[in-house]
């Protein structure tokens, strides 16, 4: 028996020992296509030697120094390249180790700001239904996903839920994108109003829903509807780009596609490719400011937060994605991808909604297209969805719970931004092979 405490003490997983490009290959030799970069993490693939070279040169040079004592290059120029190229507003970075820590960090940060502005009333946090920040218990009060939220809800803070925006189950008959978004607009004020604005601290979203929903993008306008009613009563806004960002939707911040900034940005996956565990937490320039001139430090940290190892990664990264143009990869076989599970599944009787931008795709499955009614959560379609293109050889991103954390099913599918036009067809033949094995 193994003595890993892994994800399932019952399951037996296979050993991965490498990879090539697009492709994970196990201890006996078989090459899995990874499309859905774990967890929409592997943007490069496994194999990219200019990354495994920084990683090597620092490492070589010197691999951490704690970030009370130090800072270091490579901590500063990734935080240069980043802000360069950030949304309007956005002033420094704070480095963490992953997604979670993120979200907990600017759940924090939001919090000394308002204190440091004296408004130490605001403490109440308002996210939307079925999204997904983190497993933190910060981040995990925040998020939607009920069935992650269950067991530990007696250690959660109380955070207010609004509906999120779906169009394909909660957008009325008739119903205008813009009229939808007035309602939930509507929503979110009457939630405000109900907690007193002088009461609220943030609101968090992700511009387009990733593991909990499945690719989930908004509709024209909501973000830049959101945004307005948190300015006019003092409410921070946080964006969760923490699957979506660094390029995944095909621009390097998802948001620069709702025509939108925040306050906090909360970006990782992409943004170190795998090559080592990083997450940041992009900062407002007015927030900085305050905290810089009040008390002058974030009463918060995290052993390795800034590892210069890591920072190295994710700068080696990022400058794979921009000298090789990228990004306008993502674009392209983004909307190949997209055409083709539109071909194989745009008439298929079990597959309600194709959605996502870029390189980030989701098909929620039904049992009955007319009446979107899902599949019986006892039939655990997801999980025998992943388990057959395993055996296929591909990694897809299945998930349950898709509507209200118990009912619904869909599949996340999340390349490296390296692909071709051979690994669209292989993708979309072995999903296809794979869920019409489970449905027959």
């Amino acid at each position: 028996m193994s003595h890993v405490f892994h994800r399932s003490l019952t399951a037996t997983y296979p050993t991965a020992v490498a990879g090539d490009g697009p492709y994970l290959i196990d201890a006996d030799g078989k090459r899995y296509l990874d499309a859905c970069g774990g967890a929409a993490v592997s943007c490069l693939g496994h194999s990219d030697a200019a990354v495994i070279a920084a990683v090597q040169r620092q490492v070589a040079g010197m691999a951490y120094a704690h970030s009370s004592f130090f800072t270091s290059e490579p901590m500063e120029a990734l935080a240069d390249f980043l802000v360069a190229r950030a949304p309007a507003g956005i002033a420094s970075v704070y480095f963490v180790s992953g997604g979670s820590e993120a979200v907990e960090s600017a759940l924090k940060l939001a919090r000394q700001y308002v204190v440091e502005r004296d408004q130490p009333q605001r403490r109440h946090i308002i996210a939307r239904r079925q999204s997904y920040h983190g497993n933190t218990l910060g981040a995990l009060a925040a998020g939607g996903n009920a069935w992650r939220r269950q067991q530990f809800a007696p250690l959660l803070i109380d955070v207010t839920h609004v509906a999120p925006c779906y169009a394909y189950r909660d957008q009325l008959s008739g119903e205008t994108d813009g009229d939808y978004v007035a309602r939930l607009g509507r929503e979110l004020e009457e939630r405000i109003m109900e907690l007193g604005a002088e009461n609220v601290l943030a609101f968090i979203a992700e511009p387009v829903v990733g593991a909990t929903a499945g690719a989930l993008p908004a509709v024209a306008g909501y973000f830049a509807h959101m945004r307005a009613i948190c300015q006019r009563h003092g409410i921070l806004f946080i964006l969760d780009e923490v699957m979506c960002g660094m390029g995944r939707t095909g621009s390097l911040f998802a948001c620069e596609q709702e025509g939108v900034t925040a306050d906090l940005i909360c970006i990782a996956k992409g943004l170190g490719a795998g090559y080592q565990p990083i997450g940041a937490v992009m900062v407002s320039t007015t927030i900085r400011d305050t905290i810089r001139d009040g008390t002058g430090f974030f009463q918060h940290g995290h052993t390795y937060i800034g590892h210069a190892t890591a920072c190295a990664a994710a700068l080696a990264v990022q400058q794979q994605i921009e000298r090789r143009d990228l990004l306008a990869n993502v674009r392209a076989m983004g909307n190949l991808l997209k055409d083709r599970l539109v071909q194989r599944f745009g008439e298929h009787p079990h597959v309600g909604d194709i959605r996502g931008r870029g390189l980030f795709l989701g098909l929620e499955l039904v049992c009955d297209r007319a009446t979107k009614q899902p599949f019986d959560p006892a039939r655990r379609l997801h999980a025998r969805i992943k388990a057959q293109a395993m055996q296929a050889g591909l990694m897809c991103y299945p998930m349950g719970g898709t509507i209200d954390g118990q009912h619904g099913d869909h599949v996340l599918l999340a390349p490296p931004y390296i692909i071709d036009g051979s690994h669209v067809d292989e993708v979309v033949n072995k999903l296809g092979k794979a869920i019409d094995s489970c449905l027959a």
